[in-house]
C-alpha cells in the first residue's frame, strides 16, 4: 500500500488540494530532516504511518468540525499533529507552539510549502501562549497529568456543544496509563487507536480526551 493510499483508506473524501498536500508531506520532511532532526532517522521511512496517520487519528475522533473551530497544538516539535490536522480541517485555526526554535523552523517552513493559510506558531512554553482554544491537541509531549495542568488554562470555556466533543484536551499516548490518569481531577476517556485506524503498529497506542466542563 502506497502512502497516499494510506490515508486515502482513512480519508477518502479529500479534495485535490488536499491530497497534494498529503503528498509534499513526504518530500517537505525527509529533506528538512537531513538537515534539522525532528523524527528519528531510524523512523523517516515510516513518516507516513507513524506520523501522519498517527496525527490523524485525533481527525477520526473529532469527525466534523465547525468552522471557526480553534486548536493548540502543545508541544508540536515539527508540526504533528497539528500540520497534518491542518490539512484535513482548512476551516479550522491550529496554532502551533514549541520550545524548541530549530524545530519550528521546519514547522513554518512545512506550513510555508504547504500553502496552508489556518496555521500560526509561536516560539514558547504554553505559559507564554495567553489565548484559548476550543481544543488543546499534543502528541506524547509529557506525562498525563502535566499536560492537563499546563493545558486547561488555555482551553477556553462556554462553547459546549458546537462540536460534537466538548472542548477540552485530546492528546496521542502510548502504554498503561493508569498512573498518569489517577493524577487528573477532571474526567480522563481513553480510546484505543485501533477504534478509529485499525493499523497493527498502533496496537498499544491510546487517545485521551479530557473535557474541561464550562465554568
Amino acid at each position: 500500500m502506497t502512502a497516499q493510499e494510506l490515508i486515502s483508506k482513512y480519508f477518502p473524501t479529500l479534495s485535490e488540494e488536499q491530497k497534494h498536500q498529503i503528498e509534499l508531506l513526504g518530500q517537505i520532511y525527509p529533506e528538512w530532516n537531513e538537515k534539522i532532526n525532528v523524527i528519528s532517522r531510524r523512523d523517516i521511512d515510516n513518516l507516513y504511518l507513524n506520523h501522519v496517520l498517527h496525527s490523524l487519528v485525533i481527525a477520526r475522533f473529532w469527525g466534523n468540525l465547525n468552522t471557526g473551530t480553534t486548536v493548540l497544538d502543545l508541544g508540536t516539535g515539527g508540526g504533528f499533529p497539528g500540520i497534518p490536522l491542518a490539512i484535513i480541517y482548512p476551516d479550522v485555526h491550529f496554532h502551533l507552539i514549541d520550545r524548541i526554535g530549530k524545530k519550528l523552523l521546519v514547522a513554518s517552513e512545512a506550513v510555508k510549502a504547504l500553502g496552508l493559510k489556518n496555521v500560526t506558531i509561536q516560539h514558547g512554553d504554553s505559559g507564554e501562549c495567553h489565548q484559548r482554544f476550543d481544543y488543546v491537541v499534543s502528541r506524547a509531549v509529557m506525562a498525563l497529568d502535566k499536560l492537563v495542568k499546563a493545558a486547561t488554562r488555555n482551553v477556553a470555556h462556554g462553547r459546549r456543544g458546537i462540536n460534537r466533543y466538548d472542548n477540552g484536551i485530546i492528546c496521542l499516548k502510548g502504554g498503561d496509563l493508569s498512573e498518569e490518569a489517577a493524577q487528573v481531577s477532571l474526567p480522563v476517556i481513553e480510546y484505543s487507536v485501533n477504534e478509529f485506524v485499525s493499523e497493527p503498529s498502533f496496537d498499544t497506542k491510546k487517545l485521551v480526551y479530557v473535557p474541561v466542563l464550562a465554568k
